[in-house]
């Protein structure tokens, strides 16, 4: 059944549908893997083991032809969807407790595509920072080094799709929390198109839209199958993306359907680590192997000139999320109950002026237009997913408040200005270090326009296969690489 969970879960889907194995034996190979390996990587914060078997067991053969991921098991992420009965701690001591009674508007759409929820993955408190050590819940370790953060903040869910426990887990991004940990665990993460992927109920947007949620994935089809049974407005929408394809999985086809116009930032000497300029001109020099056009270009805004106004809305909505949570609750903020980082930025955003915000907003505004313009002149931009490789736990959260936020946005590089202009994103993971370690590389495309992105990285993933290694119960407990 091991063999089983290392395939995707289209495959899987397909081995049930053919009887081969039944729902509720995959589900509890699936929790058999936790149970044998999360007590060393802690990618797994709230468990639905009972539901899970009790929903996979009742699972119908009709609803196994109608959903194309019937029976599957799926994590989400403890933080943003709600999922009725299941604990919401966005890992935080605040939200200890709190148990959600209706699903999100996304959970309904996971589950009408048949997936079932086994559990919810370790986060960052409120997302704060691009590393998963939450001290609620404790420090997921990356699956090939377990010295090493998974990035953040939907950590738990890429080192539960790089170990083996799902093909595919639900994450959401707010500043690359999505492409930062599919970088730092060698999966396939997409950054959807803003408003692709509905919010609701209770959420329009986030942060002025700087949010998306989708998932992270071992391949790119999962993820564009998934797309599509998520993707669309619902109801009461504040805006809807343009419009989507009849099906971007039938739209990988073998490749994109025509020769790609690919700029690629150049990178001043020393700006970035080794590995990381080497993952760029390696997928470069890929790109250029394929038939594609490759120039190198300097985007017209860097997201190290942005910073501090980024920090504002960061802060904001940070803010805004736990005065939200305090309302709902009852309960009243107070420092012990947080992080230093995710108190520093609660305080912050009470003192920022309305007036100060929008400005803010404004000026992010035009910049995420002088960047549209850019993206209009080629198909794809290629960059860096982070300055670094994963680095060693305990470094992105060390430090006093201002210096863990002043690492934390040196090591995203440039991975926030998607979330600026709303346009589609994507880590692939195309490197690996001397010693194992992932690197992903970065593709930003044009807004609306997941198709392009999606077709070229089937066929980088074609070309530089990546799901082929198995991550063995003992390679957990090494610092080497899995084999």
């Amino acid at each position: 059944m091991s063999s089983l969970l290392d395939q995707d879960g289209l495959t899987q889907a397909e081995q049930l549908r053919r009887g081969e194995v039944s729902s509720r034996e995959l589900v509890a190979s699936a929790i058999e893997r936790i149970e044998a390996l999360d007590p060393v990587i802690h990618a797994v914060s709230v468990k639905r083991y009972e539901r899970a078997l009790e929903e996979a067991a009742q699972l119908s053969g009709a609803a196994q032809r109608r959903s194309p991921f019937a029976g599957v098991p799926f994590l989400l992420k403890d933080l943003g969807p709600t999922c009725a009965g299941s604990p919401a701690t966005c890992g935080s001591a605040f939200m200890a407790g709190v148990v959600p009674t209706a699903d999100s508007e996304l959970v309904k759409r996971f589950l009408a595509a048949g997936l079932i929820v086994i559990g919810k993955t370790n986060t960052a408190e409120f997302g704060a920072l691009p590393t998963t050590e939450p001290a609620f819940g404790g420090a997921t370790a990356n699956p090939w080094d377990i010295e090493r953060s998974v990035g953040g903040s939907s950590g738990g869910a890429a080192a539960a799709v790089a170990a083996r426990y799902v093909a595919a887990a639900h994450a959401n991004d707010a500043g690359g929390s999505i492409r930062i940990p599919a970088s730092c665990c060698g999966v396939f993460g997409l950054k959807t198109t803003r408003a692709r992927v509905p919010m609701g109920p209770n959420v329009g947007d986030l942060m002025n839209g700087l949010a998306c949620e989708f998932v992270v994935s071992r391949t790119v089809r999962d993820s564009a199958a998934l797309l599509d049974a998520v993707a669309g407005p619902a109801i009461g929408d504040p805006y809807v993306a343009p419009p989507k394809p009849a099906s971007y999985l039938e739209a990988l086809g073998a490749g994109p359907p025509r020769r790609l116009r690919i700029t690629v930032t150049p990178y001043r000497p020393g700006e970035l680590h080794p590995d990381c300029q080497r993952a760029v001109d390696e997928a470069a020099a890929l790109c250029g192997e394929l038939g594609h056009e490759v120039m190198y270009e300097t985007p017209p805004v860097r997201f190290s000139t942005l910073r501090e106004l980024f920090l504002i809305v960061w802060s904001a909505g940070v803010s805004s999320a736990i005065a939200g949570f305090a309302a709902l609750t009852g309960r009243k903020p107070s420092p012990e109950k947080f992080e230093d980082v995710t108190w520093w930025l609660y305080e912050e955003g009470q003192r920022i002026s309305a007036a100060r915000y929008l400005v803010t907003i404004t000026q992010l505004q035009q910049a995420a237009r002088r960047l549209a313009e850019f993206h209009e002149r080629h198909d794809v931009h290629l960059s860096t997913v982070t300055a670094e490789p994963a680095p060693r736990l305990g470094v992105l959260n060390a430090g006093s408040p201002t210096a863990c936020l002043e690492r934390a946005l040196d090591f995203v590089a440039d991975t926030p200005l998607a979330n600026l202009t709303g346009e589609p994103a994507m880590s692939v993971p195309l490197h690996r270090c001397n010693h194992g370690l992932p690197v992903g590389v970065h593709f930003t495309g044009r807004f609306g326009d997941e198709v392009t992105l999606l077709a070229l990285a089937a066929q980088l993933e074609s070309a530089r296969p990546w799901n082929i290694n198995s991550i063995s119960s003992d390679s957990s407990r090494r610092k080497q690489p899995p084999s």
